[in-house]
């Protein structure tokens, strides 16, 4: 049954973890895996998630299963998050879903369900499991353009144009916030713009919003699902709690559709639950349960927005500190993109070829696209990775 088999392609980014642990150089920078560090290089539990693990360990009871669309309450809590009090509730549903990548993949199902083979329009560049559920799910990928390399920047106008000839019933994958792997989000106005397009052509958005909290902070990085809700008869959402909570191994997400009208919306949602109970049957409770905790009670979830905030200033904080590194070793601006980009990840610039000679001569690891996790630099080592890529670029 195996002897025809291939291997397949590595994955660009899990691929590295490996290679990284049997480096046995003491000066090792990961800058590769997308997860956020603190000053001493640890990815930190935040306050209240250990708080309400505690709650959880002493007050629960058992361990049965919580049901193909997990806990409701989470989902609630976790709707109003993104959506915001004042959105259609009526026409909103949700399902808890093993983390983001898990409501991408039962979104995706039902989308090839209600129009088989339907063009999903994806970003060029996007996080590289896009495209494969996408595709997994027999979807057809078309890419549009995003980023203008020469800038750093969204490339708008392009963008806009590609859409304003998108044919009506198109899915349209955006990135809620903190676009990955670039960092470089529409402002409020291009949003506005290309909502209107959208609407106007009978588009349907798909809005994947893993890294709410880590842009311009929880209420602002939900701007375009809240503007689209408002605007467009149907839409899907895909969170996730993995960055903003700290809960990477828990997978905790959710999927959410907005159908015409409530009707709709349930026949939408009990064809979710469907996708779920055949892709992992059940969600994981624990990750949902900490998150669940933290909302319900004010104290915690107020001392986690207050760690939320810090750690998207300390984010903030490294960028403009790299950004004026380069600009001090190449007494030019070419990297000021670094601090107007939002969020964990940026491309640096690099080829493929230069970003393993950054490996391998300057023990730094990155995506070979280029991405770079600025929430795995730590302070002291901003100049180091500064010198080390202009070095490889033969600029230095």
């Amino acid at each position: 049954m195996f002897d025809d088999l291939i291997m397949p392609p590595a994955d660009k980014i899990l691929s590295l973890m490996p290679i990284f642990r049997q480096d046995s150089r003491s000066n090792k920078i990961d800058l590769g895996v997308g997860v956020y560090r603190d000053a001493s290089g640890t990815t930190p539990i935040p306050r209240a998630v250990r708080e309400a693990e505690k709650r959880i360990h002493t007050a629960q009871t058992t361990k049965a299963y919580v049901g193909p669309a997990g806990d409701p309450v989470f989902c609630d809590l976790i709707g109003r998050l993104v959506f915001g009090e004042a959105a259609p509730w009526e026409r909103i549903r949700g399902i808890q879903t093993p983390g983001g990548a898990g409501a991408l993949t039962v979104l995706a199902g039902l989308i090839s369900l209600a129009r088989p083979g339907a063009a999903v329009h994806v970003p060029d560049p996007t996080w590289v499991n896009h495209v494969s559920i996408l595709e997994d799910n027999g979807l057809r990928v078309v890419t549009y353009p995003y980023l203008d390399r020469r800038t750093g920047e969204v490339d708008f106008d392009t963008l806009l144009d590609h859409f304003s000839r998108s044919e009506r019933g198109d899915i349209v994958l955006l990135h809620g916030c903190c676009h990955n792997p670039t960092g470089a989000d529409p402002s409020r106005s291009q949003w506005q713009a290309l909502a209107e397009i959208i609407a106007e052509r009978g588009l349907v958005p798909l809005v994947d919003i893993a890294y709410q909290g880590f842009g311009e902070g929880l209420e602002d990085d939900a701007f375009v699902v809240r503007l689209l809700a408002g605007m467009v008869p149907e839409m899907l959402v895909s969170s996730s709690c993995s960055k903003n909570f700290g809960i990477y191994r828990e997978r905790t997400g959710a999927a959410f559709i907005l159908a015409r009208n409530a009707d709709r919306a349930d026949a939408a949602k009990a064809q979710l639950t469907v996708r779920a109970r055949v892709v992992y049957s059940m969600p994981p409770d624990h990750g949902s349960a900490i998150v669940r905790t933290v909302l319900e009670d004010p104290a915690l979830a107020a001392d986690w927005r207050a760690e939320l905030d810090d750690m998207r200033s300390s984010i903030l904080s490294l960028r403009q500190g790299l950004a004026a590194s380069f600009r001090r070793f190449t007494n030019g601006s070419d990297y000021d993109f670094l601090a107007k980009n939002k969020g964990m990840f940026s491309l640096i610039g690099l080829t493929p070829g230069e970003a393993v000679m950054l490996r391998e001569q300057h023990a730094i690891y990155i995506v070979e696209d280029g991405r770079i996790n600025v929430a795995g630099l730590q302070a002291s080592q901003i100049d180091t990775f500064a010198e080390a890529v202009l070095a490889v670029r033969g600029k230095r």
